[in-house]
């Protein structure tokens, strides 16, 4: 039986990459995220492919797309909640209220009205596994990052409760923690540390946040991976200062 995952923010950096990684592995997979053509562009012409344009913000578009690949694929195995976004680096007090909102409503109200539409369709059809795009932030702070490091403490906090509400219902729901994956939004953070002075950003490469995704995904029912972190290692995520 050929199985299936929804990926949200499909359309670049992680979500592109785990998303092709599990149409080459032979998966349905729906591709999430608020622009067709960028979304047309990671699919291809891959018959196993589902484009799914939708704002993750929206609730009606988070049940709408959920209910919709459900139905095209037959069933939904798994749910790679990943879309997020980083606003603009800045100490709290130099942080708007605007940017706290966006950062809010992407990175945890769109995970939690996905985690659950795909909670309900899960129940429906008798299990499934939620997987949601944590971050090295969920653990230690990078400076000027206030809104995107709350936010991903908030991740763990759902993980553990869907863990909890799912596991009867036979729900797996696990976080991975991606230490550095080399995407546009790390690039120019990289960019900006160099023209300062600074040492850069060490990175690895996206296709290996994508492999790690797959482990989580492709274990037997029953089988969960609450937290996995994978990381650059050569970023200065565990010492003493």
């Amino acid at each position: 039986m050929i199985r299936s995952i929804l990926v949200t923010g499909a359309s670049s950096g992680i979500g592109a990459a785990t998303a092709q990684l599990f149409l080459s592995e032979g998966w349905t997979v729906g591709l999430m995220a608020r622009r067709e053509d960028a979304l047309r562009e990671v699919a291809g012409d891959h018959p196993n492919a589902h484009v799914l344009p939708g704002d993750v913000t929206d609730p009606e578009a988070a049940e709408q797309v959920v209910a919709a690949f459900a139905r095209a694929a037959g069933r939904l195995d798994v749910l790679f909640n990943n879309a997020g976004i980083f606003v603009p680096a800045a100490a709290i007090d130099r942080t708007s209220v605007d940017d706290w909102h966006k950062a809010v409503a992407v990175n945890l109200t769109g995970m939690f009205l996905m985690a659950r539409a795909a909670f309900g369709v899960m129940r429906a059809q008798g299990g499934g596994r939620i997987i949601n795009n944590g971050s090295i932030s969920a653990h230690v702070p990078r400076e000027g990052a206030v809104t995107y490091t709350v936010t991903k403490h908030a991740i763990t906090g759902l993980t553990r409760q869907l863990a909890l509400d799912g596991r009867s219902l036979n729900i797996a729901c696990g976080q991975i923690d991606i230490g550095n994956a080399r995407t546009p939004m790390l690039e120019a953070l990289d960019t900006a540390q160099r023209a300062s002075g600074g040492a850069g950003v060490a990175m690895m490469a996206v296709e290996d946040a994508a492999r790690a995704v797959l482990s989580m995904a492709d274990l037997p029912e029953g089988t969960n991976v609450l937290t996995m972190t994978i990381m650059a290692n050569g970023m200065p995520y565990v010492g003493r200062g």
